[in-house]
């Protein structure tokens, strides 16, 4: 019947079709099932697995995601999920009948007003952190300053007791020695690349990248918090003096909305915090409003690149998507800016981040790692602890403590998530290794990325507000979490971790190929044996952190900097020719971890993330 409806077709009977008609037809069937099987496997995944997680939505042209906060959306038919596995003992146990089993859940589950004047203006005054501004009322979050300094586990810049009190020599050498490493990496960048984003320390010259849309000068800005804190004045004078004289905010090229954000913004933050100079503050307020047309979009959620030239939104891997640990990452500095600028902008495009959020529905209560801007629908069911994810979670416990524990909103958000991820994610190897596994439209990957390796501090640091009965419980999971990453480095032959590791084909906590046999001086696996020192004062994660020091020392040090090496397994690795800026700001601030080695490595890049790690705690006495 529907053939008597096409013009043209004109059927030699009532039930048949003269042969050039049956030529045409089949030629038209044939490339609709063409079409369709091109969907099925080109198209994102998101269009052929949503309908097997989430309901059909449906959205009004101008209503995008605006609403309150309503609570959990009600559950759907979902796929089974993978077997989860429980937790495995803490270091030194051995008894599996004592591993704590995690508690299965079942399915179903941002234009602003100019500040230049005004800055000027203040700058003039020579004021610090301003007090109570006009307008504030919307922001729940304040900084007190004097509150900060008193929260200080080592008072900074000199103000320590003498250390010739301190009882131990061996400590006070390990301090030095990565002391050292820091004023040589500083010096080879000042000689070789100083105003460039990054040394390559094998060519002797300076790295630009063109992730930064033209700014200048990464490691200078990454490097002003560590050079305060480990007392090297006279190098964060230099650092200081050419943020004042040559970090210059007219550029026009596209930038990364979360490297800008991580690297420049909070490391601006940071020395300001430290120093109260007003220069930092400036530059952070003017670079934060020129990343703001990047929330331009219909959701509000940011784009992964911004232009500064035309004020646009502009591309984003995956496809049109942005990243979940891109637009993740915003909300401590954003609420910063507000609170220095009076301007309630920063703050209000990181909350509607919030509430788009807890709006979508998640599968199994999983972030996957993709989510359009456009439709606020995720794309790709790809979840991951470690790179695309990581650092969202991170964001929700520090926004938390840094909070002092009144954001509701992020601690809900963040024990949620993290019981998804237990459920769902979490694995035991036969050899006993605890692993995060990556999730793939409810299939497995049995690896583990370098990236991934914050989070056993990540869940210590949040073991101390969980419901009471899980706090021994995820002391236990950070524990396992972190000897876990240790042995990705142990069972190398430079002691260094690979960028992913897998557990399988027999082999565990082992990079499987070449292509994740680097290492780029990453910080991950020293932050959490900080936390776990922290924490237990287990003489372990002192151990463990020295042992990164000396292995840097040897196959990372060059002439003129440090490099990453190309494959750990190799005790002659090539060297990649780039001394990252993290390097100074993360790796060697967190690489001696402990309580009196880490006067100046108790803080990450932003130094207000890390008071609630060390407020309201005993000091002095050792577990």
């Amino acid at each position: 019947m529907l053939m008597r409806k096409v013009p043209g077709f004109v059927p030699a009977s009532p039930w048949g079709l003269r042969l050039p008609q049956k030529f045409l037809f089949l030629l038209f069937l044939s490339g609709l099932v063409t079409l369709c099987f091109g969907a099925l496997f080109l198209l994102p995944h998101s269009s052929r697995l949503k309908r097997l997680f989430l309901a059909p939505r449906t959205q009004q042209p101008g209503l995008e995601v605006v609403a309150e906060i309503a609570g959990h959306a009600p559950a759907h038919e979902q796929e089974p999920p993978p077997n989860p596995a429980p937790a495995a003992p803490a270091p030194g146990e051995d008894d599996p009948s004592s591993r704590a089993s995690p508690r299965r859940r079942k399915g179903g589950l941002r234009r602003t007003r100019p500040t230049g004047p005004r800055e000027e203006a203040t700058a003039a005054r020579g004021n610090s952190i301003p007090a109570s501004r006009p307008g504030d009322e919307g922001v729940s979050f304040r900084f007190d300053f004097n509150a900060f300094r008193s929260r200080l586990r080592h008072p900074v810049l000199g103000m320590r007791a003498d250390e010739s009190q301190e009882p131990q020599s061996r400590v006070r050498a390990q301090r030095e020695k990565v002391k050292e490493m820091m004023q040589f990496a500083w010096q080879s960048y000042k000689r070789y690349a100083m105003g460039k984003n990054e040394l390559r320390p094998l060519t002797k010259d300076g790295y630009e990248g063109n992730m930064f849309g033209g700014l200048s000068g990464a490691t200078v800005i990454d490097s002003l918090d560590t050079l305060y804190l480990m007392e090297l004045k006279e190098e964060f004078q230099e650092a200081k003096a050419w943020v004042e004289e040559n970090f210059h905010l007219n550029v026009s090229g596209e930038a990364s909305l979360f490297e800008v954000n991580i690297r420049y913004i909070g490391g601006l933050l940071s020395a300001f915090y430290l120093t109260g100079e007003e220069v930092f503050r400036i530059k952070a307020i003017r670079l934060g409003e020129k990343l703001l047309p990047a929330f331009n979009t219909p959701t509000g959620i940011p784009k992964g690149v911004v232009s500064f030239k035309s004020g646009s939104w502009g591309w984003a891997t995956a496809g049109s998507s942005s990243i979940l640990a891109e637009f993740g990452s915003l909300h401590l500095e954003f609420l910063h800016l507000t609170e220095l600028s009076g301007n309630q902008v920063f703050a209000e495009k990181v909350r509607n981040i919030r509430k788009v959020l807890r709006k979508i529905e998640k599968p199994f209560g999983l972030y996957p790692n993709f989510l359009s801007p456009v439709s606020g629908n995720w794309v790709q069911h790809h979840v991951s602890v470690g790179g695309l994810g990581d650092s969202f979670y991170e964001y929700l416990i520090k926004s938390w403590l840094m909070s002092g524990k009144t954001d509701m909103e992020a601690k809900n958000m963040y024990y949620e998530a993290l019981e998804a991820i237990e459920t769902y994610l979490l694995n035991v190897s036969p050899g006993g290794l605890t692993y995060i596994a990556e999730w793939r439209g409810g299939i497995l990957d049995h690896k583990m990325g370098h990236l991934a390796c914050f989070s056993g501090g990540m869940i210590a640091l949040g073991a101390e507000d969980a419901k009471e009965e899980k706090r021994v419980h995820y002391r236990e999971l950070a524990a396992q979490i972190t000897k876990t990453c240790h042995e990705s480095y142990a069972r190398s032959d430079t002691k260094l971790g690979p960028e992913a590791f897998w557990f399988n084909s027999g082999r565990e906590a082992m990079a499987t190929q070449l292509s994740e046999s680097y290492y780029i001086l990453r910080p991950e696996v020293v932050e959490s044996y900080m936390y776990l020192w922290r924490q237990t004062h287990n003489p372990i994660y002192r151990e463990w952190g020295w042992e990164v020091v000396l292995a840097l020392e040897k196959y990372c040090r060059t002439e003129a900097g440090f490099s990453g090496i190309q494959d750990v397994y190799s005790s002659t690795p090539s060297h990649d020719n780039k001394q990252q800026s993290f390097f100074l700001a993360e790796t060697l601030k967190r690489a001696v971890a402990g309580g009196e080695i880490s006067s100046f490595w108790q803080f990450n890049s932003i130094p207000w993330i890390k008071i609630s790690t060390t407020q309201d705690r005993p000091r002095g006495k050792r577990n």
